[in-house]
């Protein structure tokens, strides 16, 4: 099947034909052109996406630490990978595909004008033929008849009896002249109808024909490339197929990789504070002048119970003043009435109390709804601390385990900082050895400043280094011995019940307490001072102050260099210890300035 034998006349049509096969490509070069921008907008959304939730990482400590976070993290790398294969499909299109497509339109333009100007030059030239043997025809056709008229004049005077013989002769020649030129007319005329016929065969079996097959085989070549376009078009989108399963497959591992349980203990390192729960609250007895009132014992035995009472409740109070969020507060206790309690005997003689229900119960909800004092001085340094500013130096601000990470983190990034500078000076040594050793290379002395700076970096880091190693076994020491210095603390309470007096006064001997005045239970000042409790703490040790210290600030304690004094309040993991002087002066001292000595006589030794 050929254009050229099969539409030999419809070179119009071919014309129409051709152009909308090209009309066609750069339709669809013109789809692919508005497909690339849709992939390359798609890609630049991505990725403006991925930039608008990615972690701003400005400090270490912003870092995503939990799976979870981790996990979207490596989504949203993921997804950028992804974007990252959308801009090569849209690259690939518009190299292989587009480009391609508008190179190919404008050669396929060029070559459909070159054979249609050659189609139109061969009918132009057939039918300039036709138009020379068309005329020739004519003019024999009209030579014709000239001959025939000069034959019938010729006939008609060579018939007429009157004509001259000079007439009949002149008729002659014409006829003869005429008869002349028809017969060369005659010959021209069937010379320009063979060339002719000639040339319209060669047209329509020959030059038409090879037009047209080009035409042909141009518009089959537009075909093979749309269809190798439409192949390219999806092979670009195929080839990145197993990258972008490969994306959505890290999206699947990332998602598989959370960790509640990691997390949760996440949680814990990250906000663990290093404390202990508060312990139990004593219960306090006011019932015991109630006791003494309706006690048929003598002076002596009240006087001994009674101090045996007073003595527990000022455990119970000296206990009673660690409270969670400062002071604990003071219940108002009304009066009891006797018929509250009363008293037992047991099988050896001895009296002890036995409450009912009603009392307790009343004296609970007394408890709840007593009237809370003012915070202690720990409370408000805390928020003091915390409203100041920067961190201080050895973290002290912060948790015992808080603090402890912190510094173990600053140990890490000095020790690779060392590290660094030991590399330089080990390379700064070889340097200048081998200037030595070829001065022409260099001077070696031009190398001592940066040696001598590399030196001070080194000493500087090591005293850092060691600094901060011994703040951390400090605080090593206190979060492993806590749970051993207040076990201890508990049990010198539970010793010395019987030494304290109602004032919290404490002795050597149990026989010598030094008895302060009868306190009114029930009743006490509306006014509790801010930073002093009603009743002094006991000693729980000593210390002695290895640096001076001012003591400027309000709630703080100044002391000298060598001075002794007590402990009443261990240091909670914020760097300080509440002391108090042999005059009874209190306050806070930086525990990272005293030697402190927790024992059981510390007071009265």
């Amino acid at each position: 099947m050929s254009w050229g034998t099969e539409l030999w006349d419809q070179f119009d049509s071919l014309d129409k034909h051709t152009q909308w096969g090209i009309d066609f490509l750069e339709r669809y070069a013109k789809f692919v052109k508005e497909r690339i921008e849709i992939e390359q907008n798609y890609a630049k959304q991505l990725r403006n996406l991925v930039k608008k939730y990615c972690p701003k990482r400005s400090s270490k400590d912003e870092e995503p630490r939990f799976t979870s976070c981790i996990a979207f993290f490596n989504i949203l790398n993921e997804l950028n990978d992804y974007a990252g294969q959308r801009e090569v499909v849209a690259e690939e299109m518009a190299h292989r595909v587009y480009g391609e497509l508008m190179r190919y339109a404008h050669d396929l333009k060029t070559e459909r004008k070159m054979h249609l100007q050659e189609g139109r030059k061969a009918q132009q030239y057939l039918d300039m033929c036709w138009k020379q043997m068309d005329n020739s025809k004519k003019k024999f056709e009209r030579e014709c008849r000239e001959a025939e008229k000069a034959q019938q004049s010729y006939e008609r005077l060579d018939n007429d009896t009157n004509a001259t013989k000079a007439d009949v002769e002149k008729a002659k020649q014409q006829l003869n002249l005429r008869t002349h030129m028809a017969d060369e007319n005659k010959n021209e005329y069937a010379a320009q109808l063979q060339n002719f016929n000639g040339e319209q065969h060669k047209h329509f079996y020959v030059v038409i024909p090879q037009i047209y097959k080009q035409l042909q085989e141009m518009d089959e070549r537009r075909t093979i490339k749309l269809s190798e376009c439409y192949r390219g078009f999806a092979d670009s989108e195929r080839k990145v197929i197993p990258i972008i399963s490969k994306c959505l497959e890290g999206m699947i591992l990332a998602a598989k990789s959370v960790d509640e349980r990691r997390d949760s203990q996440m949680v814990v390192d990250s906000f663990k504070s290093g404390f202990e729960p508060p312990g139990d609250f004593p219960f306090e007895d006011y019932s015991q002048h109630i006791y003494r009132t309706i006690s048929d014992g003598t002076i002596s035995a009240s006087k001994q119970e009674s101090g045996k009472m007073d003595a527990k409740t000022t455990v119970g109070k000296a206990k009673g003043k660690l409270w969670l969020f400062g002071k604990k507060p003071k219940p108002q206790s009304p009066p009891l009435t006797p018929t509250s309690l009363f008293t037992s005997s047991t099988p050896n003689g001895s009296q002890f109390l036995t409450f009912s229900i009603e009392p307790v119960h009343y004296c609970m909800n007394e408890i709840k709804t007593g009237k809370p004092r003012i915070p202690s001085f720990r409370s408000l340094k805390r928020g003091w601390s915390v409203k100041m500013g920067p961190a201080l130096e050895d973290f002290s601000h912060l948790p015992p385990e808080q603090r402890r990470k912190k510094l173990q983190q600053r140990i890490d990034e000095l020790n690779r900082e060392l590290q660094k500078e030991s590399d330089q000076k080990e390379a700064l040594n070889k340097m200048k050895d081998v200037y030595e050793k070829n001065p022409q290379m260099g001077d070696p002395g031009s190398l001592q400043p940066k040696l001598a700076e590399t030196m001070n970096n080194i000493d500087r880091l090591r005293m850092e280094i060691h600094k901060n190693e011994a703040w951390l076994s400090e605080v090593e020491g206190k979060t492993g011995g806590r749970g051993d210095r207040r076990h201890s603390s508990d049990i010198n309470h539970l010793v010395t019940q019987g030494r304290e007096s109602p004032e919290g006064s404490y002795t050597d001997d149990a026989n010598q307490e030094v008895r302060g005045p009868t306190q009114q239970h029930g009743h006490h000042n509306e006014f509790d001072d801010e930073f002093e409790d009603d009743d002094p703490l006991p000693a729980i040790g000593h210390c002695k102050a290895i640096y001076p210290f001012d003591g400027h600030n309000e709630g703080t304690l100044a002391m000298k260099e060598g001075e002794v004094l007590y402990i009443i309040e261990e240091d909670k993991g914020d760097g300080w210890t509440r002391a108090r002087r042999q005059n009874g002066e209190e306050g806070y001292v930086p525990t990272s300035y005293i030697d402190v000595t927790l024992e059981k006589n510390s007071k009265g030794s």
